[in-house]
Parts: structure tokens; sequence; C-alpha cells
């Protein structure tokens, strides 16, 4: 066994959908500086993804594309194909979260995160399947990443139903497409991040310090604790993982006690 090279990623080609921020940044970021090759980010805001590719560097293209219909996930297949015969490792990160009550909740809102954070990853993974088969073999398998939330794990306190129901279902459905996906050398995965500091999670993004008080660990979560996750699944040390959610949530999920009921 070469520990030095467990987890390394060189010469990979990897996608990162949600590219240009949050974690999706971080992910770009900790690939590009594991050894891939080229990594290719995604979203919807053009300039957003061209000047986080800027920043990373050479390795780093942007090609920007709306993934929230089949028509935006066809022409960023296309695009990659035009400059790709292959890929190694797809994280599926872009998502969208909804708040709005109950007896208001709007079918706009149910749509569009259920369409970004659940239909996108089902297809774009299936339209790259050739892509992603092409050089995968038992010993070097081709890696895809699904980024649901600790939300998909346990309730949390706003009326998210959308993205709780998405997050949920990604979470599952990565177990189906992974048992499907396993004879052609693609291994599936799925991490649920907790409380990171981002647009979408605006609470640890302003309100870091209150919301580690109920973080076990006592502190919300930074790039290198999601990157390493990503890296584990992506690299050499993720070749016997399968169907798995791993919750990096500082315990929240796994490791907070409740309250007794005879308390």
């Amino acid at each position: 066994m070469d520990i030095s090279t467990l987890f390394s990623l060189e010469g990979k080609v990897a996608v990162v959908t949600g590219g240009s921020r949050g974690i999706g940044k971080h992910f770009a970021r900790a690939f590009i500086q594991a050894g891939c090759a080229k990594v290719y980010i995604t979203a919807r805001k053009a300039q957003a993804c061209v000047d986080t590719a800027e920043e990373l560097g050479p390795k780093c293209i942007a090609l920007p594309h709306d993934l929230s219909n089949m028509e935006g996930i066809e022409a960023f297949v296309a695009d990659l194909k035009a400059k790709e015969d292959h890929v190694d490792i797809l994280v599926n990160n872009a998502g969208a979260a909804w708040g709005e009550e109950y007896l208001e909740f709007s079918e706009s809102g149910w749509d569009k995160t259920m369409d970004l954070n659940l239909k996108s990853p089902f297809f774009l993974t299936q339209k790259m399947h050739d892509l992603l088969a092409k050089n995968a073999t038992a010993d070097e398998p081709s890696k895809v990443i699904n980024i649901a939330s600790i939300d998909g794990l346990r309730l949390n306190p706003w009326e998210t139903y959308a993205y709780h129901a998405s997050k949920s279902g990604l979470i599952y459905l990565t177990r189906r497409v992974a048992a499907r996906l396993l004879k052609d050398n693609i291994l599936v995965n799925c991490i649920a991040p907790g409380a990171f500091a981002s647009d979408m999670n605006r609470a640890a993004r302003d309100h870091g310090d209150e919301v580690a008080k109920r973080i076990p660990t006592g502190r919300i979560g930074n790039g290198e604790d999601i990157s390493a996750a990503a890296i584990y699944l992506a690299a050499r040390s993720g070749n016997y993982v399968v169907g798995q959610t791993i919750a990096v949530d500082g315990g929240l999920v796994w490791a907070t006690i409740g309250s007794s009921i005879d308390a």
C-alpha cells in the first residue's frame, strides 16, 4: 500500500457543478491541489464562473450553464464533450433552497428546488455516463459524488419543505444509482454537509458563532472539512465505498444528545 498516493488525484479530470462559489469552490480548489489535471466548473452565472476559474488558475476551466433544465444539461454535456473524451470525477453540487409558510408554499418554489436538487443530478449523471465509463476500470473506477445536506437526514426548524424532500430523495437516489453503475466501474456516493458559511446557508455565514453553539464540535465547518471528505471519496482512498452518505457536520446528526421526554 502506497500511502503517498492514497489521496492523490494526479492527472484526473473532474467536473464540479455549482463550482463558482461556496463549497463547490472549495471542492474545485482542493481537487486542483490534489493533482487534478483539469477541473471544469459550471454554474448559471457566467461571470462568477469565469472569475473563479481565473482565481484558481489554468487547471480550472469555466463552462457556465443553467443545469436546472434538460436543455441546459444537454448543452453543458455537449460543450464538455467538445473538450474531453472522458471524465473521472463528477461532483453534483449545484443546489437551491426555498423557504415558505406551509399554506403559502408555491409550486414555482417547489419545482425550482426539486429540479435543481434532485432532477438535475440524475440526468446530468445519465447524460455524462459515456464520459464517466470511458476510462473506468475495477482498479481505477470513476467517481460520482452527490452533495445532499444534513436536512435530508434530520429536520431543521425552517419551512423548507421542498429542500428537505429533495435532499432526502438525493440520498436514496444515490444508493439506487450506485447499484446500477457499479457494473460500469462508476462508484456513486454522497456527502451531507452541515453548517458551512455560504450564500445558501446564510445562518452559518452571518451568525456563525451562534450556530456553532448548537454543534457538538462547537464550530461551523470550513473549507478543509468539506474538501477532505470529497477527496477521500474521489481518490483511491474511496475505491471500496459505494452508495454511502457521509455527514460532514461536526456531529450534529449522529452525535447530538436530545432531551429526555422524562426530564
